[in-house]
């Protein structure tokens, strides 16, 4: 696919995710200097392993990862689609290379960030918009199959788990990376490219 070829891109993301911010990150800079149509969807990690054995650790970080999903359907169903970046980013700048894990910090001040009222707070506890956050996990995961994680991208019509990457490239290597990506999505026969993680999530 050439650079002047415009791709559609879908991107499902679980805000609480550190391999998913650096790779939203990697995309963010690859759509500088490509021409990228993405949309942004939630994926849960909490829904993803409610049937999972999982360590206790883990699993107790579920119900504050759940909130902010919860925030971001939320905020998609009742002001559209074009805050679900602009809050992703809000949110994810503090919980990542911010390091805060208070969601009574992170919330109203993502929400002020991106101009929304922080009465929309109240979502994060709520269940209302349950079902559209999971129709939306569910329309990623079930492109890729259970066996992944976050996050799930959809080239054109081929989706896959990652990549899983640390730092975030820039400039030509992120460049190079993504055409490699295009070029791995363009047949239809690859399935899968792993290696185990030598690198913890590298903040910018």
């Amino acid at each position: 696919m050439s650079a002047s070829t415009s791709t559609t891109v879908d991107f499902w993301f679980d805000p609480s995710c550190p391999w998913a911010w650096m790779t939203s990150r990697w995309v963010d800079e690859v759509a500088q200097h490509r021409d990228l149509s993405v949309t942004w969807h939630v994926m849960s990690l909490a829904v993803l392993n409610e049937d999972t054995d999982v360590s206790d650790d883990y699993r107790a970080f579920f119900p504050r990862a759940l909130k902010y999903t919860r925030l971001v359907t939320a905020v998609a169903q009742l002001h559209g689609q074009k805050f679900v970046k602009p809050l992703y980013d809000a949110l994810g700048t503090r919980i990542h290379p911010g390091g805060s894990k208070d969601p009574d910090a992170v919330i109203p001040a993502a929400l002020d960030e991106v101009g929304l009222d922080r009465d929309l707070a109240r979502y994060a506890d709520s269940d209302e918009y349950d079902e559209q956050m999971r129709a939306s996990h569910f329309d990623g995961i079930n492109r890729v199959g259970q066996d992944v994680g976050t996050p799930v991208i959809a080239i054109e019509d081929v989706a896959f788990f990652g990549p899983v990457i640390s730092p975030a490239p820039k400039g030509d290597e992120a460049l190079t990376l993504w055409d490699g990506v295009v070029a791995a999505a363009s047949y239809p026969g690859f399935f899968e490219l792993k290696r185990s993680r030598t690198a913890d999530p590298q903040f910018d």
